[in-house]
């Protein structure tokens, strides 16, 4: 029996069948999304998915969909499913379908008339293929299956058009053809593991509708081109294996390359082994250069979300080799004392005020897994050292030390922080001055590496940094605390104190070196379990602030107007157990299973076997944003390790 389970009556309803999305990776940066009734609703959907070096690095379209129509004495039945302009579906394959699994592979069951057929997708890691088996599970007269590939040759931020520029040429290779409709891209192999008749009517298929992009204030009308359609017949029992992909592949190894990349897969049997599958689809290794994507399907890496997801995508499966590459990865990007906040091949804006600070907690990870910390401070001792020096003397972005030990950024221009939402070229939440979770991580870091140099004997940093925590928490508790509101301001600038109930405090209470006590700790837990706790996350806001909006939904600048306006983080929940029980310990183990149980249903409601972006800080807590998202991932795969550690 599979874990994750889908309501049979409703497969063919399409408002719960188009909800559900299905993500396969290959680890290189590929993807293959879809929906559970195999029809695209975003223009970032597609069978295959490629970032193209050859072309300009980012991801493009190349196939975004195959219908497969089954013919019978004559008559043929389309399991298609497309949406056009104007609410219009056409063909209608849905309403075939009978059954979904999703342990291994996705599989669905299609039941036409006496013919039951299987369709299951993989994608071949680390290549940039897709492999579709089709199983004629049952059938009482002569079958035959057609495929109509339907061309994208796009990147996935635009939309295809009619054109007369488009290469509708085709060449013959092994069991199938190949194309590529524009110059600069690689060749779509389109082949089967069996030869199959090719039938070339070529013709675009125009206003294909993505209404999830309509509904996100984007265009939402797409064509497509299809050359033409393969035709095969099937035997009962019998199996046939397509393949796309960028290379020309030998035909007849179809079938066992399919068996063996099956084999690789792990089992969706727990919610927990969802997540390590999740955590794995994040990881991302082309040539030698490892990253982590930080969200699919558009986002590429984000360097603080990559610090903060690194330890669980990798440490908490034994994996420190990927550790080291990814950290390493991004140190050889840093400039002038930064980080970059996107991490790729593209221009880079560094801009981040705080992910200097969190590399510190990252290490942190590292010195608890290796359960020692003098290979820490020697391999990255230097770079602690300047770092903190750089925060002391000054940084861009006008980051810097006061007097008092505390930490200055931003001139209100730019979000320096997480909460880096912009409407109309001017941020949202600027948090200008002492934001609260910086000025911790702050402290963090330092008692950190002083920790790290006092066993390493490092007598001059000790000298020079060992009366710094002291002031710094002073200066701390008298900036931020308040002892008739009990909690945190959420950041100072000048003599304005923001109080906005928002959970960057949260994490001042999770960290290992805080700069509060125990007391406060518990009274800022309690605010957030009042205000801002939700089935889905923390809330980036209370939802009795004024300014609180409860739905990210809309275009592009309604979305961004309410991302840190009282949308739920996943992640900050995360955070939020593991400051919870760092003060509970096992008398607050009930509460924090209660709290992780509750994702399980994420599991087959918004992306099937992940957790998305964000979540509306109303009920129903619905998903938006990116479908996918590592950090969430990563801190409730953390949450579960740290539960099993206080049971221990």
């Amino acid at each position: 029996m599979s874990y994750l389970k889908f309501d049979k009556s409703q497969l063919v309803n399409l408002e719960y069948s188009l909800q559900r999305e299905i993500l396969r990776t290959n680890r290189a940066g590929s993807y293959s999304i879809s929906t559970l009734a195999r029809s695209n609703t975003r223009k970032y959907h597609g069978l295959l998915v490629c970032p193209l070096d050859e072309l300009d690095g980012s991801k493009h379209v190349l196939l975004s969909s195959l219908d497969e129509t089954i013919v019978q004495h004559g008559s043929s039945f389309n399991l298609g499913l497309h949406r056009y302009s104007g609410e219009h579906y056409n063909p209608k394959g849905h309403k075939y379908i009978t059954d979904f699994e999703f342990e291994t592979n996705s599989l669905t069951t299609y039941r036409v008339g006496g013919v039951v057929l299987t369709v299951e997708r993989l994608l071949v890691e680390k290549k940039q293929q897709v492999l579709m088996r089709y199983t004629l599970v049952d059938a009482h007269s002569p079958t035959k299956i057609q495929f109509k590939p339907f061309l994208a040759f796009r990147s996935i931020h635009s939309l295809s058009k009619a054109n007369l520029f488009a290469n509708t040429k085709y060449q013959m290779v092994p069991n199938g053809i190949r194309m590529k409709l524009y110059d600069g891209y690689p060749f779509l192999n389109m082949q089967f593991s069996k030869e199959p008749a090719f039938i070339p009517v070529p013709d675009w298929y125009y206003n294909i509708e993505y209404y999830k992009e309509i509904e996100r204030g984007y265009e939402g009308l797409e064509d497509l081109f299809v050359p033409g359609y393969f035709e095969i017949p099937i035997e009962k029992g019998e199996s046939l294996i397509f393949s796309a992909s960028t290379e020309e592949i030998d035909p007849l190894l179809l079938k066992r390359k399919f068996t063996s990349e099956t084999k690789k897969k792990d089992h969706r049997d727990s919610f927990f082994n969802c997540l390590k599958i999740a955590a794995g689809q994040f990881l991302v290794k082309k040539e030698k250069q490892y990253n982590v994507v930080a969200g699919y399907p558009w986002y590429d890496g984000r360097t603080r979300q990559t610090l903060l997801s690194l330890p669980s995508l990798t440490l908490a499966f034994g994996d420190e080799k990927t550790f080291e590459n990814v950290l390493d990865y991004l140190i050889g990007q840093m400039k002038d004392g930064l980080f970059p906040r996107t991490s790729g091949q593209f221009e880079l804006d560094y801009d981040d005020c705080d992910s200097p600070l969190i590399l510190f907690w990252t290490l942190q990870q590292l010195a608890a897994y290796r359960k020692e910390t003098k290979s820490i401070w020697k391999k990255y001792g230097p770079l602690m050292k300047k770092i903190l020096l750089g925060y002391k003397k000054g940084l861009p972005f006008n980051i810097k030390m006061l007097n008092n030990g505390l930490i200055t950024a931003g001139d209100g221009a730019r979000a320096l922080t997480w909460m880096d939402g912009y409407v109309d070229e001017k941020p949202v939440t600027p948090r200008k001055g002492l934001p609260v979770e910086v000025n911790a991580l702050w402290y963090n870091a330092i008692c950190f590496a002083l920790k790290l140099a006092k066993e390493y004997s490092d007598k001059e940093f000790i000298s020079r940094w060992g009366k710094m925590p002291a002031k710094i928490e002073e200066a701390f508790v008298q900036t931020f605390w308040s002892e008739d509101r009990q909690y945190l301001a959420d950041y100072v600038d000048g003599n304005y104190k923001d109080w906005s109930v928002r959970p960057n405090m949260v994490i001042v209470a999770a960290l290992e070196y805080s700069p509060i006590d125990k007391e406060k700790k518990k009274a800022i837990l309690e605010i957030a379990i009042k205000d801002l706790m939700t089935p889905r996350g923390l809330r980036s806001l209370s939802p009795r602030d004024p300014l609180y909006q409860g739905v990210a939904m809309g275009n592009e600048r309604e979305r961004q107007s309410a991302i840190h306006q009282g949308s739920a983080y996943p992640w900050l929940m995360g955070i939020f157990i593991i400051g919870y029980l760092s003060i509970y310990k096992k008398s607050g183990l009930s509460f924090a299973k209660q709290i992780i149980k509750g994702f399980e249903e994420e599991m087959t409601e918004n992306c099937v076997g992940t957790i998305s972006e964000l979540y509306d800080g109303d009920p129903p807590h619905k998903g938006r944003g990116a479908i996918s998202q590592a950090w969430n991932v990563a801190f409730i795969l953390r949450s579960i390790k740290v539960i099993e550690s206080y049971e221990k």
